[in-house]
């Protein structure tokens, strides 16, 4: 599949350089991008500007294109590419690559590409032939590059030989199928990966995991309410965690956008009252809870049934306590039961988190703090601290899926 594939053509001074020109037709037509590197002597046999008019990119030839500073980066294009493709390739140009001599911005190209790179040689039979072309193309092979066969055919020396460069067509196909291959190895690997770590990671089966996520709404009026930045992200990735591991799963959800595999029992809710109704009920039939939802800590004492007019300068509000959910469970908890609970701290992060362990009776708390970053609401990644009893274990950023797996594995020990 060349399709979105970003190719670099390598162009040298073979009379089969015409041939560029449908290379360059069949990789774009199936959907690739192609920027054209050239040598000095590729050029004497076709014009950048008919290379540049097929690519609609600028032709790369010099290390430096103008007289003003301005010059053109081998090691950029080797991070660019997905593939760099030399044809024709040269016994001249071979023999460079072999030996490392860089003195053209192709060779500093190719010595610079982090991606594969194939190799379409184009030279006369005897050339072909010679030991010198022989151990370059071993010595290539041996570094990885794919060579790309050349025919046997008239060449343009009037013999008949070997060393004609493959057709086009065929030199295009040849990439459309490494690519179709490396696309199904690493489907089978991904699908073998995916599937030993389900046989492997069977360690929550018979399990029942009850998984609070997302924020709480708490009305002042029809159309205003107290909440907070919470997106459901990480509760929502503990649960699918749990849910591969062979857990069976209660997902208690305050209003997110988000959603979530039909296995999982999932108890949408809004405010912090019915959080806590469904938590409670939940719980008592569950191994273990995990506490990530960000539950509004206080309410409005009333609430409007009409929307509050701004009649004043000010308004005020009087607030009372929600409940305290993880709290409740704490007590609630059995000894074969395990709570995990959340810390999301601005200061004193690791005291204030321990402080909260105790009282909600957690076996482990997961902290995070405000001052990490890109890690707390609405983000992807997360950055966390585990505390329990007997200590403390810190975690590099990351996304919150391999966060999740983190904190699962902490708590598969316990159950």
């Amino acid at each position: 599949m060349l399709k979105g594939k970003k190719i670099v053509l390598g162009i040298t001074g073979s009379i089969a350089a015409y041939k560029s020109c449908l290379i360059i037709r069949g990789l774009i037509k199936r959907g690739a991008e192609v920027q054209v590197v050239i040598t000095p002597a590729g050029k004497e046999f076709i014009t950048p500007i008919t290379l540049s008019a097929l690519t609609h990119k600028p032709v790369v030839s010099e290390f430096f294109s103008q007289r003003d500073g301005t010059w053109n980066s081998h090691v950029d294009l080797g991070l660019w590419a997905d593939a760099m493709l030399i044809a024709p390739c040269t016994a001249s140009t071979m023999g460079k690559m072999a030996n490392g001599i860089a003195d053209n911005m192709l060779i500093t190209t190719y010595l610079s590409m982090k991606a594969p790179v194939f190799l379409a040689p184009a030279m006369d039979l005897d050339m072909y032939k010679h030991p010198s072309t022989q151990a370059n193309m071993k010595t290539l092979l041996s570094y990885g590059n794919h060579i790309i066969e050349p025919e046997v055919g008239f060449l343009a020396s009037g013999l008949e030989g070997k060393g004609r460069m493959e057709e086009p067509d065929v030199i295009v196909n040849y990439l459309d199928r490494y690519f179709d291959m490396v696309e199904k190895q690493e489907a089978i690997a991904l699908a073998s990966a995916d599937e030993n770590q389900s046989i492997a990671s069977q360690d929550l089966k018979g399990k029942k995991v009850l998984i609070t996520a997302g924020p709480t709404y708490e009305k002042i009026d029809p159309v205003r309410f107290i909440g907070n930045y919470s997106s459901g992200k990480m509760g929502f990735a503990l649960a699918e965690e749990c849910r591969k591991r062979g857990a069976e799963v209660t997902l208690v959800a305050g209003p997110v956008s988000l959603s979530c595999d039909p296995s999982i029992h999932r108890i949408d809710v809004e405010s912090c009252e019915e959080m806590y109704q469904a938590s409670v009920s939940a719980f008592k039939e569950s191994d273990a809870a995990i506490l990530c939802a960000a539950v509004a800590d206080f309410k409005p004492s009333e609430v409007a049934d009409k929307k509050i007019k701004r009649e004043k300068d000010d308004l005020e509000l009087r607030l009372v306590p929600t409940h305290d959910i993880a709290a409740a469970l704490g007590k609630m908890k059995q000894k074969n039961q395990r709570i995990v609970a959340f810390a999301l701290e601005t200061n004193n992060e690791e005291s204030n988190a321990q402080k909260k362990r105790k009282k909600k009776n957690a076996d482990f708390i997961v902290l995070n703090s405000t001052r990490n970053p890109g890690t707390t609401f609405r983000t992807d990644d997360n950055q966390i601290t585990i505390i329990s009893e007997e200590g403390k274990k810190e975690y590099e950023k990351k996304p919150k899926t391999e966060v999740a797996r983190d904190i699962i594995d902490e708590l598969a020990h316990l159950l």
